[in-house]
């Protein structure tokens, strides 16, 4: 029984996994363009965008949905609802860009209500985000 309780377990977890990542699309349509800059890279580009913005609650022992932004490897790596937030070479579909535009209901990042201490990313920063992502997210 306990086979099949933990099987059934996995199997319900999966699913709800996967109804949870459909949640994080958006219509790309929406998105702020893709910026033009070349050669963008997240130590020298990105990096000083999330900490004005995203580097104060996502950070520490215990980091906001358990993803830290302070380092390369913790943006990349994702947080505990959605799994990676950047895929590499796919900005449009990249959960941290939707969040970033206000395109996903309940996830706006930052949220609505901290944007007096923390800054909302504009277009144009969300476009270079766009544009790290696309070249690689190096």
């Amino acid at each position: 029984m306990n086979k099949i309780t933990l099987s059934l377990g996995l199997i319900l977890a999966a699913g709800g996994l996967s109804a949870v990542a459909e949640d994080y699309k958006v219509d790309a349509s929406k998105l702020p363009k893709v910026a033009a800059k070349t050669g963008v890279t997240f130590e020298a580009d990105i990096k000083p965008l999330l900490e004005k913005s995203c580097v104060k609650c996502h950070s520490g022992d215990k980091p906001k949905g358990k993803y830290t932004m302070e380092t390369l490897a913790g943006v990349l790596k994702g947080g505990k609802d959605y799994g990676a937030a950047v895929i590499a070479g796919k900005s449009a579909t990249s959960p941290m860009v939707g969040f970033a535009s206000d395109l996903v209901a309940d996830m706006e990042m930052p949220p609505t209500d901290k944007r007096d201490k923390f800054p909302a990313l504009t277009k144009d920063q969300v476009g270079l985000i766009r544009a790290w992502i696309d070249q690689g997210a190096k």
